[in-house]
């Protein structure tokens, strides 16, 4: 990467955000969008799904350590082809309907081809593309693009669904609609193959001579070196922080239903809104990090989630303050997703060598999205425990705390990298 203007083709980023999300739709996107038919064709309810997703979430934590330096070892579109190839198989076999255990066995399989398998090289590649001086714009189009290509999946997952119905749904039969769903998940589990290919195809030209090292052992080395740099401990808590952000927008249209008073109806409006600001925040943010720096915005991101989350904590906001709702939403967004797009932006900035890419990546993850473990169920206790706003005011007041700790690791980081490049 020492040649600044060595610039690499549109169609890898593109390839990059399509793999980075379709990896996920399995695992994740379809339970999501899919809820009520996917409990029901499974015949699981909420806690045994929720079950499923801490397996996966345990596996993911151990892979985030050990598949970062398999990414410094090996070409990145070969670990994540064969990723997307394995994760694809998965959804074959989930296409079969097996039990509530093997269900776990399978969601801990995703949780090994997604991580050990995808993550870090996805990083790692989106780095090499976006060369010394597009990090930030790189990260924003992945970022961004990658909540297209899940409203994408969504909407074509939802035609198939309703191709496959010959009446109403209301009139259907679980047989029947278990045969649709059935679909559904093939459509998708082809798909992501076909991505696979593609990947093995056309990231051939995404080479670096610096960023792969095939003799490089495997060992407590690679840790140890990367544990040198200070940069790397601050980011573990950024990542932590902005993450748990990222988690409590899901709360958004629940709080539209108990706060706001709206429908079923709105109340989805609201997070499916959020799906199409993410791509417009991630592309701006990350063109106005690369003008400027890119820790310089994730303070800015965290101070914006700050304000926000005080607002929402303090209970000023109510039905009748509909404009502060929506104005609140926007800002918490925008300073959520300025977080999320640049984070790993800032490897470029922090000095971080090409070849430690990947061991880096999966430090920082192994603590950063440690919130795929805790968040839900502290959200979700404080939610329960004290109904209606109080509930929302006590979340967002905790979510309060991580801004502030997140912006002062955010500052520190920002402060580190200017006295790196003085040096």
């Amino acid at each position: 990467m020492k040649d600044k203007n060595n610039k690499q083709p549109i169609y890898i980023i593109i390839l990059l955000i399509l793999a980075g999300e379709a990896v996920f739709i399995l695992p994740f996107v379809l339970a999501r969008i899919f809820r009520p038919t996917f409990l029901e064709s499974f015949s699981i309810d909420n806690f045994q799904l929720g079950t499923c997703f801490s397996i996966y979430g345990i596996i993911a934590l151990v892979s985030y350590l050990f598949g970062g330096p398999l990414a410094d070892k090996y070409n990145p579109r070969v670990l994540m082809s064969i990723a997307l190839f394995m994760t694809a198989l998965g959804g074959f076999y989930m296409a079969t309907y097996p039990s509530y255990l093997h269900m776990k066995f399978l969601f801990g399989y995703w949780g090994f081809t997604t991580i050990f398998l995808f993550w870090a090289p996805m990083i790692k590649a989106t780095r090499l593309w976006g060369g010394t001086d597009k990090q930030g714009l790189a990260f924003g189009f992945l970022d961004g693009g990658r909540g297209l290509v899940a409203a994408s999946f969504g909407a074509v997952g939802v035609l198939v669904f309703s191709s496959f119905m010959t009446h109403d749904i209301a009139e259907t039969t679980l047989l029947e609609r278990q045969e649709a769903f059935k679909y559904v998940i093939l459509f998708s589990s082809i798909a992501i193959a076909f991505i696979g290919v593609l990947i093995l195809i056309f990231l051939k030209t995404l080479n670096s001579k610096e960023a792969v090292r095939p003799n490089a052992p495997l060992t407590l080395s690679n840790f140890k070196s990367a544990l040198k740099f200070r940069s790397v401990w601050l980011l573990m808590i950024i990542i932590l922080c902005a993450y748990f952000g990222y988690k409590m927008t899901d709360v958004f249209s629940l709080y539209a239903k108990d706060v706001m008073l709206y429908n079923d109806i709105e109340s989805a409006t609201i997070g499916t809104t959020l799906l199409y600001i993410r791509p417009i925040i991630g592309v701006v943010i990350g063109l106005l990090a690369d003008k400027t720096k890119a820790s310089l915005w994730l303070i800015i991101g965290f101070i914006l989630m700050l304000i926000t989350s005080v607002i929402f904590a303090s209970g000023i906001i109510s039905e009748s303050l509909v404009f502060l709702f929506f104005a609140s939403i926007i800002f918490m967004a925008l300073g959520v997703y300025s977080a999320r797009v640049l984070y790993f932006a800032t490897l470029q900035e922090a000095n971080i060598p090409l070849a430690l890419t990947g061991t880096v990546v999966g430090l920082v993850s192994i603590i950063g999205y440690t919130p795929d473990i805790f968040a839900g169920p502290l959200i979700g206790y404080l939610l329960d425990s004290y109904h209606g706003e109080l509930g929302h005011q006590y979340a967002f007041f905790v979510m309060a705390l991580f801004s502030i700790l997140g912006g002062v690791a955010s500052i520190i980081f920002y402060s580190h990298t200017k006295k790196i490049k003085k040096k």
